[in-house]
């Protein structure tokens, strides 16, 4: 196995964590952080504090990861480093960049000798120090010499060249689209399971989808930890996203590709911010215009919703 040197700009939760597990599997790692960082230097872990020094260091051809967020400072970043860099070196965004800005980001750094790879990057900060699954999307010439430090830092199993440059993101882009899906059918779960007339013991339950069951996965093991952690459903509603599956969404409707589970997800997960919901209130406003419904909670109107109808649906010729 090659060990070859590799450059890592933005030493946060990833990136740090993707530092020292490879320098613990003996690739020397350069890092780049605004400040030092002497609890992260090892004899296989250098932290410099300036992009050129970062470039000194690293052995030609270079390959350099960018573990920021993505956006605009990615670009920004590319145009400070790419004039230390020189032809046949790589950069490797490990972010989670929009995939048609990585196919354009490819195109720019091709066209002054620079190799581009697009890295979709799964498993959170545990994956980066301990075993990350990558999905690679960028030219061969550019992925093959890492592939080496790929299926090393990876879990087993859990590294794919999935094409050129874009479809790393690409494919990261989707994954991230399923797993929205997944935590808003988990959730659901999870409601009907507290709403049930007897009291259901959940962790329980938890513990036993984790083991067989067709649901078994590892968004089933992570809400049994959180359940048990946070003593049952004892957490706020609000959670912050970065928008990538947004983007999912606006490319299904481009591509007219019919995909209601993840956007409901996302629409899910807007509602579950609304704290003053303005189509709430809208609603409730046209139905007490057209029907006299009173504004709040009725005792009366919810005993005729609970208790209006008194059979079952017919079955078919029964009367």
């Amino acid at each position: 196995m090659s060990n070859i040197s590799i450059g890592i700009i933005g030493l946060g939760k990833m990136g740090a964590g993707l530092a020292q597990q490879a320098a613990e599997k003996d690739f020397p790692v350069v890092g780049l952080d605004l400040k030092p960082r002497p609890d992260l230097e090892t004899e296989n872990l250098t932290v410099v504090t300036d992009m050129a020094a970062l470039v000194a260091a690293l052995p030609a051809p270079r390959r350099i990861f960018l573990y920021i967020p993505a956006g605009p400072a990615v670009d920004g970043l590319i145009d400070q480093l790419t004039p230390h860099l020189a032809a046949g070196d790589t950069i490797v965004d490990g972010g989670n960049s929009y995939w048609g800005d990585s196919i354009r980001r490819a195109a720019r750094l091709q066209a002054k000798g620079l190799y581009f790879v697009d890295c979709g990057t799964s498993g959170g900060p545990s994956g980066a120090r301990h075993g990350a699954c990558y999905m690679v999307g960028g030219a061969p010439e550019a992925v093959e010499p890492l592939r080496d430090f790929f299926v090393a830092t990876a879990v087993a199993n859990g590294f794919l060249h999935t094409g050129p440059a874009g479809t790393g993101h690409y494919v990261k882009l989707v994954h991230n689209g399923i797993e929205f899906g997944m935590l808003q059918a988990i959730g659901e779960g999870m409601g009907m399971l507290s709403h049930f007339r007897d009291k259901l013991d959940i962790s329980a339950i938890l513990g036993l989808w984790g083991n067989g069951s067709v649901v078994r996965s590892w968004l089933i093991e992570l809400m049994k930890q959180q359940y048990d952690a946070q003593g049952g459903f004892n957490a706020p509603s609000y959670i912050e996203d970065t928008g990538e599956v947004n983007w999912l969404v606006a490319d299904a409707l481009r591509m007219e590709v019919p995909m209601p589970v993840i956007t409901q997800s996302v629409i899910q997960l807007f509602t579950s911010r609304d704290a003053d919901p303005t189509w709430a209130k809208a609603i409730a406003m046209m139905r007490h215009g057209f029907g006299g419904h009173p504004f709040g909670e009725d005792q009366g109107i919810q005993h005729e919703r609970k208790f209006g109808r008194v059979g079952e649906y017919p079955a078919e010729g029964n009367a």
